[in-house]
């Protein structure tokens, strides 16, 4: 690293490693034929995860420094309502009880339903989306996972009782197929896509799923397939953008979202 213009140590370079391996389980191993080091049998999502995990961090930094340089710099940001903070002080203690297996108690409403219960829960995963925070765990009595809005979280306890991780139940590959947080064991489904040119860019940028796939770009149209189990929050996004898209395949679920925006317009009238 020398030619680099670093100066690190064996000794630092070692902490840092165990440090990374503390944080985020991944081992960085050293190959002499190549001279260099690699990540061994590290799967693509935890990758993914990973990057989004140091760009969060990194971002955070960034605006600690530039409030540093001055008081006045607030005025700079514009962030999302408050709405999608709220239940935020609950990651530490999740984290807690997840990294050491400790069961945890809450109150919680479903808004669906407005049911109010308290659950007894093993935590498994954080889990965000739309830039809310929600946890996965197993229910006790069910042996089932379920998904929780930690914003709807009350009294919650980490107990001193402790859980035994099961290794078979890895609560990310339910959402390995789906978009959002409805999951279910129906099949992976081929699912296709147009969009207008100008969202088409969006989706480009910012595709709706890892198994996105281009089959048609031009002038007319953007045209994507997908391989997912179709859910209510894919079918909340595509109808969010009214006629900029359309659902060519399978022909079900394009009659559940033309039938949706009808009754939309139906409502209007």
């Amino acid at each position: 690293m020398h030619e680099h213009g670093f100066e690190l140590s064996k000794r630092t370079i070692q902490r840092d490693f165990e440090q990374i391996r503390y944080d985020f389980g991944i081992d960085i191993l050293y190959d002499r034929h190549r001279n260099g080091y690699y990540i061994e049998n590290y799967a693509s999502r935890d990758m993914d995860n990973l990057l989004r995990f140091l760009e969060i961090a990194k971002t955070c930094e960034l605006i600690i420094e530039s409030l540093k340089e001055g008081n006045d710099v607030t005025e700079y940001f514009d962030f999302e309502s408050k709405g999608s903070l709220q239940g935020i002080e609950q990651i530490r203690p999740l984290l807690f009880a997840i990294r050491n297996r400790r069961k945890v108690t809450f109150d919680y409403e479903r808004f669906s339903t407005g049911y109010r219960a308290k659950y007894e829960i093993m935590p498994y995963l954080l889990k965000e989306y739309m830039y809310r925070w929600y946890l996965v765990g197993m229910v006790d009595k069910i042996k089932e996972f379920r998904t929780f809005g930690i914003d709807r979280m009350e009294n919650l306890t980490v107990l001193k009782k402790t859980y035994k991780l099961q290794k078979d139940k890895d609560p990310r590959f339910l959402f390995a197929n789906t978009v959002g947080l409805t999951y279910s064991k129906n099949k992976v489904t081929e699912v296709i896509v147009s969009f207008t040119p100008i969202q088409g860019k969006y989706v480009k940028a910012l595709p709706l799923h890892d198994t996105q796939e281009i089959i048609v770009d031009n002038d007319d149209e953007l045209r994507v397939r997908l391989h997912i189990i179709p859910n209510f929050e894919f079918r909340q996004r595509i109808m969010m953008l009214g006629n900029a898209a359309k659902v060519i395949a399978p022909d079900w679920l394009a009659k559940e979202v033309k039938d949706a925006l009808k009754a939309a317009w139906d409502s209007y009238n």
